[in-house]
Order: C-alpha cells, then sequence, then structure tokens
C-alpha cells in the first residue's frame, strides 16, 4: 500500500505480500507502520470529519425544505416535487457512484479519493448555496452527490487501514457515533442559520469545514490502496453505475407518483433489476471481476447488508414526514424540530462507541436483533402521535431510536468490514453505503407515497370550498394544504384542523409499515447473522512471544 517509507512494527509488512507466519499460539503481527499506528485516533478524528460534512449537509436541509418551499425571497418557491428532488437528486448521484467510487479508491488511492470527493463537495455547496432557481439547486445537489459518493467509503477504508483488527470494532464505533453527532449538529446549526439568514446558509456553513478538514487530510492522513488490484473491469464498473441508477431513479419516480404500477416506474425499476443482474452472472464469470460475489454467500457479510437496508428504509421514510409532523402539525420552528432530536443523536453518541463492549458478551446476532427490535417500537410509537402528545413522550422515543441504531450500525459494518480482505476496504465500505442508500431511498420513496396517498384520500373530501384549479395540488400534501388555506385568508381556517386530522392518520398508517419494515430486519438477523463465536482458549504463558506487547 502506499504508505509513506517507514519501519513496521514486528517486521510486518504492509504490501499485501505473504509474510513469515507467527508462531502457533502467538498473536497476529502487527500489519500498521509504527508512525501510522502512532497518530490513528488523530486520522480517525480527521475520517469523522470529512463524514461529519456529507450527513451533517442532508441532516441540515430536512429541516430547512419548509423555508426553501417559501416564496422568494424567504425561499426559492420550491414545490412539493421540486424539494423531493433536492434530496433525491443527491440520493440518486450518490447511491449510483458508491460502488464505482470504492473501486477507484483501492485501485488510485483512498487519500486521492477523498479529497478530491471532499473538494467536488465544497465547490457543490457553494453554488448551492447561490442558486435561484429549484431547477438550479437540484442540479448543484447532484453536484454535491458526487462528492459525497467520494467520500464516504473511502473514510470506512482508510479506518480499515489504519486500525488493526483487535482495534477495528472500537474505532468503527467511534466512527457511526460521528454519524450521531452530524445528527446533532445538523438541525440545530441549520436552524440557527435559518434564524439569522438567508437559506442558502445552509448550505455555505460546509466551506469553513471542507477547507480544515482538506488541510487535516494533507498533513495527517496516510495514504493506502490494493497492491494487486488485478485488470480493470469496466464492463463491471458500466454495469452498475446503470443498474443503480435506473433503480433507484425508478424508486423515486414511483414515490413521486405515489402510483409504482405506473408503466414508466415498473419500466424504469425492472430495467434496472435487470442491469444488476446482468452485473452479477457477468462478475461470476468474469476473471477480473470488480467485486468478487462469493463474498455474498458469507452469511456475516449478506445478512448484516440485507439488515442495513431493511433499516435505512424504515428509518428514511419516517425521518422524511416527522419534520412535517413537528414543523406544520405541531407548530415548532426549524431550530426548535432540530432541539427536538437531539435525544436520538445523543443516544447514538453514547452507545455507539460501546457497542462492541456488548457484542462481545452477547454476539453480533443478540445485540442487532435487539437493535431492530428497539428501532421498530420507536417507530411504532410514531402510530400514537397526535397534535396534543406531550413533548417528553416525543423525545423518550427518539432516545429508543437513537439507542437501537447504535447497536445496529456497527456490529453489522463491523460485520461487513471484516468479511473482506484489508486490501478490498473500499469495495466493502461502498457495498455497505450503497445497500444503505437504496434501502432508504426506497423507504422515502414508498413509505412517502403511502403517506401521500393515505393523506389525500382523506383530505379530498375537504376541499370543497378550494377553488377548482388548485384543488389537485392542495391534496398533495400538508404543506399544499396549509399554503393554500393561507391564501384562502379567513375562509381557509376551516382547512387547518382536517388537514392535520388527514396527516396524523397517514402518519400512523405509514409508521406502523415502517416497523414492520424493521421487524423484518430482525427476523433476517435473528436467523442468518452469526451468534457469539465459541471463547477460544489464551495462549498458555510460555508460548507467549516476549515481545508480544503492542505499542
Amino acid at each position: 500500500m502506499l504508505y509513506e517509507t517507514v519501519s513496521y512494527r514486528n517486521g510486518s509488512r504492509l504490501d499485501g505480500m505473504p509474510t513469515t507466519p507467527a508462531a502457533s499460539g502467538a498473536p497476529a503481527a502487527p500489519r500498521i507502520p509504527e508512525a501510522v499506528h502512532r497518530r490513528r485516533w488523530a486520522i480517525l478524528a480527521v475520517l469523522m470529519l470529512s463524514l461529519l460534512i456529507v450527513v451533517l449537509d442532508n441532516s441540515i436541509l430536512n429541516v430547512a425544505v419548509k423555508t426553501i418551499a417559501s416564496p422568494a425571497p424567504a425561499g426559492l418557491g420550491a414545490t412539493q416535487s421540486e424539494l423531493e428532488w433536492a434530496i433525491n437528486a443527491y440520493t440518486l448521484v450518490f447511491a449510483g457512484l458508491l460502488f464505482t467510487s470504492g473501486l477507484l479508491g483501492d485501485r488510485l488511492g483512498r487519500k486521492k479519493i477523498l479529497l478530491f470527493g471532499i473538494t467536488v463537495f465544497g465547490l457543490g455547496s457553494v453554488l448551492a448555496a447561490f442558486s435561484n432557481s429549484p431547477d438550479q439547486l437540484i442540479a448543484f445537489r447532484a453536484l454535491m452527490g458526487l462528492g459525497g459518493a467520494f467520500v464516504m467509503p473511502a473514510t470506512l477504508a482508510v479506518l480499515m487501514n489504519v486500525f488493526e483488527r483487535d482495534e477495528q470494532p472500537k474505532a468503527i464505533g467511534i466512527w457511526a457515533g460521528g454519524v450521531g453527532l452530524a445528527i446533532a449538529i445538523g438541525p440545530i446549526t441549520g436552524g440557527v442559520l435559518l434564524q439569522h439568514f438567508w437559506w442558502g446558509s445552509v448550505f455555505l456553513v460546509n466551506v469553513p469545514v471542507v477547507i480544515i478538514a482538506l488541510i487535516a487530510m494533507v498533513l495527517l492522513v496516510p495514504d493506502s490502496r490494493d497492491p494487486n488490484p488485478g485488470r480493470l473491469d469496466p464492463v463491471g464498473v458500466l454495469l452498475s453505475v446503470v443498474g443503480l441508477v435506473l433503480l433507484v431513479y425508478g424508486i423515486i419516480h414511483g414515490g413521486q407518483l405515489a402510483d409504482f404500477t405506473d408503466t414508466t416506474v415498473l419500466a424504469t425499476i425492472l430495467a434496472g433489476v435487470a442491469v444488476l443482474v446482468g452485473f452479477v452472472l457477468y462478475e461470476k464469470r468474469v476473471d477480473h471481476p470488480a467485486i468478487d460475489i462469493g463474498y455474498f454467500k458469507k452469511p456475516a457479510f449478506s445478512a448484516a447488508v440485507v439488515a442495513i437496508a431493511l433499516t435505512f428504509f424504515a428509518l428514511m421514510g419516517v425521518t422524511f414526514f416527522s419534520v412535517f409532523y413537528m414543523q406544520s402539525v405541531r407548530g415548532y420552528s426549524a431550530l426548535q424540530s432540530g432541539l427536538l432530536i437531539l435525544p436520538l443523536a445523543a443516544a447514538q453518541m453514547i452507545f455507539a462507541p460501546r457497542a462492541r463492549l456488548v457484542v462481545d458478551r452477547f454476539g453480533a446476532r443478540a445485540v442487532c436483533t435487539a437493535g431492530l427490535i428497539l428501532v421498530a417500537i420507536g417507530l411504532a410509537a410514531f402510530g400514537l402521535f397526535d397534535v396534543n402528545t406531550p413533548i417528553w413522550v416525543m423525545e423518550v422515543v427518539f432516545f429508543i431510536q437513537g439507542a437501537g441504531m447504535a447497536h445496529i450500525m456497527p456490529p453489522v459494518t463491523v460485520s461487513i468490514m471484516q468479511s473482506l480482505p484489508r486490501e478490498k476496504a473500499g469495495s466493502g465500505s461502498a457495498v455497505n453505503n450503497t445497500f444503505r442508500q437504496v434501502g432508504g431511498a426506497l423507504g422515502v420513496a414508498v413509505l412517502g407515497s403511502v403517506l401521500s396517498t393515505v393523506y389525500r384520500g382523506d383530505i379530498e373530501g375537504h376541499l370543497g370550498a378550494v377553488p377548482e384549479g388548485a384543488r389537485k395540488a392542495a391534496g398533495e400534501s400538508i404543506e399544499a394544504t396549509l399554503g393554500i388555506a393561507e391564501k384562502m385568508g379567513p375562509a381557509g381556517k376551516a382547512l387547518i384542523a382536517p388537514a392535520n386530522d388527514a396527516f396524523i392518520h397517514a402518519m400512523h398508517i405509514t409508521a406502523l409499515a415502517s416497523s414492520g419494515v424493521a421487524l423484518l430486519g430482525a427476523v433476517v438477523v435473528a436467523l442468518f447473522l452469526p451468534g457469539k463465536p465459541p471463547a477460544t482458549p489464551a495462549p498458555k504463558a510460555e508460548d507467549r512471544p516476549a515481545e508480544a506487547a503492542r505499542s
């Protein structure tokens, strides 16, 4: 790998070449250069800062959608569809290129990929901040998705190459806890910015973080790559991009239409599935595959990626509508909404770094199953919320969801990453993030369409006083209904209570559906994720080499 020339502890090598096997009963020889090992925690901090940029931006945008929907100059006057595309354009590009970016990181060097991704993300943030129309915002969000796709897999791949195997679960737990930190910082930062500045500030805030991350990365992060990447697989890479883009686009389009039986939706989704099936068949036959499909035969790998997909399917749909519940139904500001989800973030920050300790005691299967059950309980609780639910109840539910997530993401990520050789860390991280993004996009689309369909069915009978030309638009969402009601003046006040009731009912149905998906994930994990391995006896004192102590 492309680490700088340094002395290796115990004479081990990092170039992927065979080394002299350790004596029987001796601990595995360290594979990390001494200079890198000494600064591994500083490197992790830089990686978390890079991760923070990507996650923080999406969490900020969630609280800004209501403002962006406002007419100019306060916002861009974006419609519900345009708001969804401002989110989905990022997801589409991000998900479509994750796998490719992971492969490029393994081949070209993960540090180079990180620097490229962060730079592009920063440029996209500046352009998005000064967008003059919803179309421009959508285009620049897609550019940010391009940058993010090169950041996310590389952070985890670098982590796997600067920590020894025994420290990787702890490092991944802290890495996952960084997501909780971003979830907390994002909405609060977004709320403060929207109170004092224009909507574009929620994107411009990324720029100083990008600059700091770039400087720290150049100074601290070592480069690494697969020493034997083999021949290029351009056909496999092309098939993966085309298949993922078609699949995610079809999912998003179906969610926008609230109709997955539409011919264009079905055709796009089926075409994406067909291309991805072709990708799998091609990868199984070619002698230089972009990814070894055999990895999916390992229960620890396949069960973990399915668990990630189902978890984010359930959570992302609920995250999308919870913003409208808190702001439109309950009347909280963007800043207040951000503060309300602090318990979710706090639970992740508290429990994620410690999840490895619970896994050591009970095994990944038991811990992940319990985590998914907690998430399902938290999601189902939304089915009991109404316009008067006490704040403390919401806080408890968010904390339960965060605790559940904290006991899912670190163990399944460790399971995926340690199932692959260290040299393929970029590919493994890409698979991890691809399943998460596809699951999340599917959750927003499917659960969003359920929410929209139920809401429209409930509110249509109350739109008789709305002018005929605006009636269809008024039934699209609670925001649309309340916007029309405001324009109607005193006559529109009669729409507020029915709109709230219709949204609450739609939210209940959607929450129960998402809870069912989380329970399905719990079943998959309980059946297929490996349990706690049998304890291995400690080596006898006489078998331990004198220099086994780790630096």
